[in-house]
């Protein structure tokens, strides 16, 4: 039975990684993978997949005004999703990925982030969690040793952002994955 998966972790928690396993392992048992991530994120091209261990794979990128379901029926070969930085499509585009999964019964995976660098949800995420059939949170650590679940973002002077646009794609020179409680107090530290 096709689900859709929603994955989801901190910065730096391997998602990518993760994402880039799983499609090889399914075209190492002879299916064909669409992977897909969302235009916005150019940070290391635009039609590549890159994690932060060196795992590279070509993908199609998507356009906020354009439709998932299109895309998967020009690509109707495929016998799976797999969709990275999930977190940054628009709630119809998820709906798209939710109707694959119902109309064509095939699996979708999505990888993303759950909330931005305010801890607020991004609108791909809150809609994964209103829908999807199985979520799993892909752990990482916090400098102190604690689950990070905060996207700290960093300014260029070290100081951690609280205000901003919410899109500001970035890697480890802008974000760093913290504790709550880290977080927190670092805020108030440099409040003073």
């Amino acid at each position: 039975m096709a689900k859709l998966y929603f994955k989801y972790g901190a910065m730096g928690s391997s998602k990518t990684a993760q994402a880039l396993i799983t499609k090889f392992n399914y075209e190492e048992r002879g299916m064909t993978v669409l992977l897909i991530k969302p235009s916005v994120d150019d940070r290391d091209g635009v039609n590549e997949v890159t994690s932060r261990i060196g795992l590279h794979q070509p993908c199609r990128t998507v356009d906020r005004n354009e439709s998932i379901w299109d895309i998967y029926h020009e690509n109707s070969g495929a016998d799976v999703i797999i969709a990275d930085e999930c977190q940054f499509f628009s709630s119809s585009q998820i709906d798209d990925l939710r109707r694959i999964v119902d109309e064509c019964h095939i699996p979708v995976l999505c990888f993303g982030l759950r909330t931005d660098f305010r801890t607020r949800l991004f609108e791909g995420s809150a809609r994964l969690f209103e829908i999807a059939d199985s979520i799993n949170e892909i752990k990482t650590i916090c400098e102190c040793g604690a689950k990070a679940t905060v996207n700290a973002r960093i300014a260029p002077d070290g100081k951690i952002l609280t205000s901003g646009e919410q899109v500001m794609v970035g890697g480890n020179e802008s974000y760093r994955a913290m504790c709550h409680s880290c977080w927190r107090r670092k805020i108030r530290e440099q409040e003073k």
